[in-house]
């Protein structure tokens, strides 16, 4: 099943950095400015109670939908969208505005975290590459894609999950 991606956008972040816009630019996502017109979908939402999972992709009938706002504005009612609404698990970012810090990702490396899960990394690559840090999202974040990939459901992703909230846990233990 072929992915589509689309994303309800605030546009209130810097539309220099804005990589949503990019998206829409090289024809990778499609862009809506009014929540109504958001096609129904996987939403990717950071305060979803479920971790997505690869048994999510049926659910969304191969539409993910992003939110494109501000971390400072990224409220539970900023998500008040139709779908199936599901959190990202722990990844790292690759953007140079966050670089290293987990669950800080743009918009394009939610989307592209969510195509791998999904099992369509090609479809992540594609998106990323417009990016010059692109290749190191998925560089980075290689083994816990590859590991929530082949989870069977929310929970087991919850777990994989787990283990790497204790690694960064016990590195700030550390410090």
């Amino acid at each position: 099943m072929e992915l589509e991606c689309h994303v309800y956008y605030e546009g209130d972040d810097d539309p220099a950095k804005c990589t949503a816009r990019r998206l829409e630019k090289f024809d990778k996502a499609t862009l809506y400015r009014s929540m109504g017109q958001v096609p129904y979908g996987v939403v990717l939402n950071p305060h979803a109670d479920q971790a997505l999972s690869p048994a999510d992709a049926e659910e969304g009938l191969g539409t993910l939908v992003a939110l494109d706002c501000s971390w400072e504005s990224a409220e539970a009612a900023s998500f008040r969208m139709n779908g199936v609404h599901r959190a990202l698990p722990f990844l790292v970012a690759a953007n140079p505005v966050n670089y290293g810090r987990p669950f800080r990702l743009t918009t394009v490396e939610a989307l592209a975290g969510a195509c791998c899960i999904f099992g369509d990394r090609d479809c992540a690559a594609d998106l990323l590459e417009p990016f010059r840090w692109g290749e190191t999202f998925l560089e980075l974040n290689e083994e816990p894609l590859r590991r929530y990939g082949e989870c069977a459901d929310s929970s087991e992703v919850v777990a994989v999950q787990d283990d790497y909230l204790a690694d960064e846990d016990d590195g700030a233990d550390e410090e």
